[in-house]
Formats: C-alpha cells, structure tokens, sequence
C-alpha cells in the first residue's frame, strides 16, 4: 500500500455489547459516525480540559482506538477508570497505522480532520516515502499531541477543534461537555492557534512577545511559517520569537 508507516502510534481494542455507548458518554464526537468511518475525537478532564485526543477505528465487532503512544497509557487507565459495570473490555494491542496522500486505498480510512490529510490504514504496510506533515499540519492548523496540545493545560475550542470535525455540540454528555459548550455559546476565544510567518530563525518552543508584552509560543515551524498559541489581543502587527519576526497570517 503507498503511504508511510506512522512512528510513535498506539492502538487499543475495545469489545463488548456496552462499546458504543460507552464511549459515546465519554469523548467530544458523536461514535455513530463509525458507519461512515474513521471518528475523530478527544477525552477531556471534568473541567474541560484536553487529556488525548485519537481516531475512532470502525472494526468488525470491535473499535479500535488509534492514539499517539505517549498518552495511550494514561488513556487506558483513564477509560478503564469509567468502564465500571459496562460489558466493555479495552487492551492495547500491536498494529501497524499509516497514512498517505491521494485517493484513498481499498481498506483504507480518509482522514476525517481535513482532505489535506489524506488517508489512514491499519493492518497495512507503508512503501513510500515521508512526506512534509508538518508542512500540511501548518498550511490547515491542525495541531498535533505534544507540540500544540497539552494534556491538562489545552481547550480542545483553542486548538481548532471544532473545524478539525473533533466535536459534536449536538451529541449530549460526556465528560468536559458542559465547559465545551460553555465556550462555545456563551465566550470569544481570546487565545487560541494562529497561523503565522516567520522572518528570521526561530524554533519551537519560543515565547513571542509584542512591545515588550508576552503574546504567547511558538510550536511547528514548517519554512516559514508555523504554528503559534496565541493572544489575540495583542497579536497584531509585528511581534518577536527571538531574533524572528512574526506576523499571524
């Protein structure tokens, strides 16, 4: 299959007659739209806040649960922390997950986030080369765990959720539900994503500051441009990362 095997990946395999409802009590989006395909979707803390994000995996009797290793087993625990009495069995197991560009292959899954992304498999073997992701990731704001998102300190709403088909307002509870919608109807963001460009060298992690003002971080840098957290008060005209300039484009 052309595409590229995606390093750092773990799949967790959940089975039983309380599935379905299950998680649908739990993560952001609406789990029927496993008859469609691939669910994206995040757990969040009782206050709102970002824990994991992952794709929801359409599979047989079975979802499986594709999510970035360094959270798979805080994930696990969480999940397994809710299951109480429900008919819900959940356990890592090995497989391989890829991705790649182009009409999406037989057995295959389109990435629901946005078409630039392509598609993603699982059980399948990857024979072509990487690809520039954080380019696309840049070009479409599309965050990534562990740059832009951080567990327990990251608004799904902040980080572009919302057009990245990771929330349902229309689903009914689950967990963080209530601040989600709060921030939704009732608020404007006044920190979130930005796309920026850069003049000059800047890497990630760089805070970006406005007349002497902090004005938020950067994250990915692609050429450039890059991702940034941002204060949108205060990120207008000319700000620095450093020796950079940066301007939200």
């Amino acid at each position: 299959m052309p595409g590229e095997r995606i390093k750092n990946r773990q799949v967790l395999h959940l089975t039983g007659a309380d599935r379905v409802a299950f998680l649908q009590g739990l993560v952001t989006n609406d789990v029927a739209g496993l008859k469609d395909g691939l669910v994206y979707a995040a757990l969040l803390s009782p206050q709102g806040k970002y824990l994991a994000d992952f794709f929801l995996v359409p599979d047989d009797d079975a979802i499986l649960i594709d999510v970035a290793e360094a959270l798979a087993p805080a994930l696990l625990k969480r999940l397994t922390m809710y299951r109480l009495r429900a008919d819900v069995v959940i356990a890592p197991v090995e497989m391989s997950v890829s991705r790649g560009l182009g009409p999406t292959p037989r057995g295959a899954f389109t990435d629901p986030r946005n078409p630039a992304l392509g598609w993603r498999a699982y059980r399948a073997e990857a024979v072509a080369p990487s690809l520039d992701w954080d380019a696309i990731r840049v070009a479409h704001m599309i965050p990534e765990t562990g740059l832009e998102l951080a567990p327990d300190d990251s608004y799904i709403l902040e980080m572009n959720f919302e057009a990245l088909n990771g929330v349902d307002f229309k689903k009914g509870c689950y967990v963080g539900q209530e601040v989600t919608a709060r921030m939704k109807h009732k608020t404007e963001l006044r920190k979130g994503l930005a796309r920026v460009t850069i003049a000059g060298e800047a890497t990630p992690g760089t805070a970006i500051t406005a007349d002497g003002k902090p004005v938020g971080t950067l994250h990915t840098v692609a050429g450039n441009k890059g991702l940034a957290y941002l204060r949108f008060d205060r990120a207008k005209g000319d700000m620095q990362a450093g020796t950079a300039t940066i301007t939200a484009s």
